[in-house]
């Protein structure tokens, strides 16, 4: 064996934070080491009343057990785990009450942890002060020992045979922490592991985060894509008639800096929902009552709309609401930027549902794209359609979009009474 690859696990860092680690057990064991020492020496005394030391270790018995059961220790256990040893174990989800299989392997485990740390500590105070003892005694030093001292075959004069010894000990001391650091490396995910419901659990968890991702995602792709294009249409349009019309661009700078504020209002607002700050709940929240300014923002980007609303909207839950809005909003900048002609808008809330339809004319064969009111795959397209279709599976609706003869047509049914 390359000796290089012997010594290293007395050199390696990993064994080093292994041996905190059970000198941490070691430091958590003194308390029970003292109560044991305690109670063998009241037990030991004739003169202690035994039914008072009895009740007495009954009582500190039931108070030294909590802290092995408890969830909080099994969670300190869990971030020394993964901070010393190195074991990449999940955190235990927050608010959760463990089962009882989960308590008794963790209390398992804390049993373990204290054991072998207070083996290192005694191993510590110990054979290592004996070990300095017996190297330092071989540079000549007097530490005591007298000739007749006997310590098993060897006595006080045999200093060579005592120092190989005592750097035999050190040497088995290193051997020893990173045996029993390893162990626990391993044994670690068996006995702190998560248990299958703590496993559903972070998944829940992650799924919900990822939901609220995917939601941000949406919020700023349609407010903020949606303001991007108007402000866009409107400065290409200025610009062109800039020498002769300048009262339509004084109305489109007008528009932009309309469009630009409310799109920093969205922005704001979700990015208060990043920071979870809690001052998003004041923050804009755009529904179907919004949906005038909606329509007179995309016709003064010079993009017609037909609108025909039908029903009450101020009707339509909150939840539905704002994310109809956000559906209009995305096709009626889908078709902006990709469409041709005018677009027919159509809203219709009635008893079991609201009902949005969009239509307008695909491009021609020169413009370069293939789709209207929503972003096709493969044609240039973005994540239009895809962010439509999550808010629509989001409230359980339905949806279709595709072309209708040289027309595109996206139809979204959205179910008022479940959402409600």
């Amino acid at each position: 064996m390359n000796p290089r690859t012997a010594l290293r696990p007395l050199v390696a860092g990993s064994t080093w934070r292994q041996g905190v680690f059970l000198l941490l057990g070691g430091v958590l064991a003194l308390p029970y080491g003292v109560l044991v020492v305690a109670f063998a020496q009241l037990f030991g005394n004739p003169e202690a009343p035994r039914p008072l030391v009895l009740a007495l270790l009954v009582l500190a018995t039931a108070i030294a057990v909590v802290p092995i059961f408890h969830g909080g220790s099994r969670a300190l256990e869990i971030a020394a785990v993964r901070g010393l040893l190195g074991v990449g174990l999940p955190e235990p989800v927050p608010g959760r009450r463990l089962d009882r299989e989960t308590r008794l392997r963790a209390a398992l485990w804390i049993g373990l942890h204290l054991s072998s740390g207070a083996l290192v500590v005694g191993a510590l105070f110990s054979a290592v002060p004996m070990a300095l003892a017996f190297i330092v005694a071989q540079a000549g030093l007097d530490v005591g020992f007298a000739g007749e001292q006997r310590f098993g075959p060897f006595d006080g004069r045999d200093t060579g045979w005592l120092s190989a010894i005592g750097v035999l000990v050190l040497v088995a001391l290193g051997y020893a922490v990173a045996g029993l650091g390893a162990l626990a490396a391993s044994m670690a995910p068996v006995l702190l592991g998560p248990a299958p419901a703590e496993r559903i659990a972070a998944l829940e968890v992650r799924a919900t985060r990822l939901a609220e991702r995917n939601r941000l995602a949406r919020e700023l792709h349609d407010s903020v894509g949606h303001a991007l294009t108007v402000a866009t249409l409107q400065a290409g349009a200025a610009r062109e008639v800039l020498d002769r019309d300048p009262e339509f661009v004084r109305r489109a700078l007008t528009a932009i800096e309309e469009t630009g504020r409310r799109a920093m209002d969205d922005l704001d607002h979700v990015l208060g929902l990043l920071r979870e700050t809690g001052a998003s709940s004041t923050g804009p929240q755009r529904t179907l009552a919004d949906l005038p300014a909606l329509v007179a923002d995309t016709r003064a980007a010079g993009q017609p709309v037909r609108s025909r609303v039908r029903g009450a909207l101020d009707g339509v839950p909150p939840a539905v609401s704002r994310e109809g809005y956000r559906i209009l909003q995305e096709g009626l900048t889908n078709a902006a930027r990709h469409g041709r002609g005018s677009v027919a808008l159509r809203v219709d809330v009635r008893p079991d549902g609201l009902e949005i339809e969009l239509v307008n004319d695909q491009p021609g064969p020169r413009s370069g794209g293939a789709a209207g009111l929503g972003d096709v795959p493969g044609a240039g397209g973005g994540r239009g359609l895809v962010g439509m279709r999550e808010r629509v599976l989001l409230l359980g609706g339905g949806m279709t979009a595709g072309p209708d003869q040289d027309r595109w047509r996206v139809r979204v049914r959205l179910p008022i009474g479940a959402a409600g």
